[in-house]
């Protein structure tokens, strides 16, 4: 993964499929694997399998409401485990708060999720596997 950017580096690995077919209906391709320095909060299947079929099937439908679910999950800066913890804001213009302590963080925006694998490099961002995705609040 560290020499593809994060969106090819994302469609590479089974467990974020959904996450990749996401980002390809937002339009959002072009945009993570030509921006420098992210960090990524990536949701796994299982993260999206959590949500009502409805509800995600709607989000999926809309892509002005996807786009701001999924640029919830990125920061505009690149951070690794030793500045991960604090409020950052995110490419929506919300906030991700990350708290803990290495190897046990959760990240909340809107919803709280656990990071279940963190600072996994790509050219581009440090990517941290998360189990929720973060719906930011309304």
């Amino acid at each position: 993964m560290t020499q593809d950017t994060v969106a090819t580096a994302a469609s590479n690995n089974p467990l974020l499929s959904t996450l990749v077919t996401a980002v390809k209906k937002a339009g959002l391709v072009d945009t993570l694997n030509n921006t420098q320095n992210l960090t990524v909060f990536a949701p796994t299947n299982d993260a999206f399998a959590k949500l009502p079929k409805a509800t995600l099937d709607k989000v999926l439908a809309d892509k002005t409401m996807l786009t701001k679910i999924l640029t919830n999950h990125v920061l505009a800066t690149r951070l690794g485990p030793d500045k991960i913890v604090g409020t950052h804001q995110t490419l929506a213009k919300t906030s991700d708060t990350v708290s803990g302590t290495v190897p046990t963080l959760t990240v909340k925006g809107g919803a709280t999720a656990k990071i279940i694998c963190g600072n996994v490099q790509t050219a581009n961002a440090n990517v941290y596997i998360i189990d929720t995705v973060l719906v930011p609040a309304s």
